[in-house]
Order: structure tokens, then C-alpha cells, then sequence
């Protein structure tokens, strides 16, 4: 399992990173286009496009790394034990909303086979996809969490006490 985790762990990352870069190049094409005689009409929309699925690879490594947002001087105060059992209970619903977003998404999905994408040669299923993508790692991070927590393998010291503000 450890392995399989990496490999979606790097997989996740390497798309995250060309997601955002392929957002840079495109702007800059769409910047550079405004003083050349002629212009690209589907920077705007790709742009849109790479960027719902730059955070739709990089929103379930955020989880799995705890850079989501929190409020860590509540956190810190928690004794370990009580803060365990909380973020259990964070994991789990951060489950049962991604489980919604799951069948909403593949609903969403499916919506998106009738249409087109205005200035891309693709259907719109393509770009609905990502809700789904992002929702499934997600369930699967948040799963990993809960697991960790579990075992009792997480670790708090990365947190900061009052002592470092």
C-alpha cells in the first residue's frame, strides 16, 4: 500500500505542478498576444480549465500533507488524545461531503458528454471531470488520515506551541 500511495502521491504532484505551469504558459501567451497583430481567443478558457485541475490534484495533497486551513492555537491547546479523536471526526465528514461530491460529480460528468467546450476541441465531460477526480483522492486521502490516526502515527510535534509566535 505504501508504494501504491507514493505513486499516486508523485502522480498527484507532477499534475498539480503541470497544471499551474501549463497556467504560466498560457498567460504568458495570452500576454504577449496583446502587442502581436493577432490573438488567441482560447487562452482565457484554457486557463480556467488548467487551473480547476491544478486544485483538483493539489486539494488532496494539501489534505494529506495538513496544509488545509485551520485554527492551530485551538489545536495546539487540545491534549493529544482528545485531538485525535476530533480529527477523526473532521476526516469523517471531510468523507461524507467528498462522497457527495463523488455522485454529484459523476452525475456533473455525465452532463458534460452533450456539450462542447466553446473554443477547446473537447467536451465539456473533460473539465466536469475534475469535481470527481479531486472528490475521489480526497475519500482516499481522508481515509489514509483516519488510518494514521488510528495507528496513532500522527505526529504533532510539527505544530507550533505559544512559545515560537
Amino acid at each position: 500500500m505504501t508504494n501504491f500511495r507514493k505513486l499516486i502521491d508523485a502522480t498527484l504532484s507532477f499534475l498539480t505542478v503541470l497544471s499551474f505551469a501549463g497556467v504560466i504558459i498560457i498567460v504568458t501567451i495570452q500576454i504577449i498576444s496583446r502587442f502581436a497583430p493577432f490573438s488567441f481567443i482560447w487562452t482565457e478558457e484554457l486557463t480556467r480549465y488548467l487551473f480547476l485541475y491544478g486544485i483538483a490534484f493539489g486539494a488532496p495533497l494539501a489534505l494529506m500533507r495538513n496544509e488545509f486551513i485551520n485554527v492551530d492555537m485551538i489545536l495546539n491547546r487540545m491534549p493529544d488524545n482528545f485531538r485525535r479523536y476530533y480529527e477523526i471526526v473532521i476526516y469523517l465528514a471531510i468523507i461524507l461531503l467528498s462522497l457527495v461530491m463523488v455522485v454529484q460529480g459523476y452525475s456533473f460528468t455525465l452532463l458534460g458528454d452533450n456539450q462542447r467546450s466553446a473554443t477547446m476541441p473537447f467536451q465539456m465531460s473533460v473539465v466536469h471531470a475534475s469535481l470527481l477526480i479531486m472528490s475521489v483522492f480526497l475519500v482516499f486521502y481522508a481515509v489514509l488520515k483516519i488510518i494514521d490516526l488510528i495507528k496513532n502515527k500522527q505526529d504533532y510535534s510539527q505544530n507550533f506551541g505559544e512559545d515560537d509566535f
